[in-house]
């Protein structure tokens, strides 16, 4: 089987954790992949949408289909897959401000598709609405990358990490005051920034780590608490969670928002603390920094759980969705 692979944006972080890891299971399993970033010219995009006649399939990764995009691709291609991870049906910026355009575009794109594969509940419920062979992929994520031997720093000091994005970096600052508030308590707190844009704070040192796949995995096994603040909105109740799978796999506790798949994938004084305001924030941060043994242990237990999202097994359901919708 031969499919066409489609994204708007190939080097971003939600086409690798949805596609990309997968790329060599589908191609063990016989299904071969070709990825090709849409172009912005009309004309250059439909002469790519012609060529998805020389294949099985194309799988179309989160990208909003104009009318006449949605007319050549669903006339050229024998079937299509669309994948999103994102509410994109609203806007991060302004998600409960109803956008027209925004939503007859997703209505458009998830009508066409023979299946629509969604990153969580809440999308795929969202996507029913229009298509009924919705089927439900978590983002998923390589566990054995996090099983690498490190020396943590023994400097005394207590890490908190935060691992994610500049469109992004916004949800961490909503928290400054708790996080204020911890750096007046004591001194022997860092926070690590892992991202492409970084802020300071008056209280406590930020040691600002620039995002990259090399190095990612090893500040986070170098940190000691998982931080995963969510505002509750339309749009970020659709988030994937990815971030608190991260810091399970780096057997990290974590301190999260309920907002979204972090309701399920956090177990309140199990693996972390779920918290609701600032003063909870503080509270659950400053046990965490105060008791070593309990870090430990909920760092343990979110390793244990999180094998479930490993890409080896989630890898095989992807390919059995695949097959099954090419065979049709």
């Amino acid at each position: 089987m031969n499919i066409l692979v489609l994204s708007n944006n190939i080097k971003r972080a939600s086409f690798r954790q949805r596609i990309g890891v997968y790329l060599n299971t589908l191609g063990i399993n016989g299904i071969n992949c070709e990825v090709v970033q849409l172009p912005s010219g009309c004309l250059a995009r439909r002469k790519l949408f012609k060529r998805a006649r020389e294949f099985d399939g194309v799988f179309l990764h989160k990208k909003k289909l104009n009318f006449l995009n949605a007319l050549w691709l669903r006339h050229y291609a024998r079937k299509v897959i669309y994948d999103f991870d994102d509410a994109v049906m609203y806007s991060d910026k302004n998600p409960e401000r109803p956008s027209y355009r925004r939503r007859r575009f997703f209505e458009r794109t998830v009508k066409l598709a023979d299946l629509v594969i969604a990153g969580n509940s809440y999308l795929a419920e969202y996507a029913k609405r229009f298509n009924t062979n919705v089927q439900i992929l978590p983002t998923g994520l390589d566990t054995n990358a996090y099983k690498v031997h490190t020396n943590p720093e023994d400097d005394g000091n207590v890490r908190l990490v935060w691992v994610g994005s500049k469109s992004t970096l916004r949800y961490l600052a909503e928290i400054k005051p708790a996080l204020e508030e911890i750096g007046a308590r004591f001194h022997n707190v860092i926070l690590r920034i892992i991202s492409d844009e970084f802020f300071d704070l008056q209280n406590i040192q930020v040691e600002k780590h620039r995002w990259s796949e090399q190095t990612q995995i090893i500040d986070l096994l170098t940190s000691d608490i998982g931080l995963a603040p969510l505002p509750d909105n339309r749009f970020t109740r659709g988030k994937c969670g990815f971030k608190v799978l991260q810091y399970a796999a780096a057997g990290l506790p974590v301190v999260a928002s309920p907002v979204g798949v972090n309701a399920q994938y956090v177990h309140d004084a199990v693996t972390g603390f779920v918290v609701t305001n600032l003063s909870q924030w503080a509270d659950r941060i400053a046990r965490l920094i105060t008791d070593s043994d309990l870090r430990k242990k909920m760092g343990r237990a979110n390793q244990n759980t999180v094998h479930s999202f490993d890409v080896s097994e989630l890898g095989k359901g992807l390919v059995n969705l695949i097959e099954r919708t090419l065979k049709q």
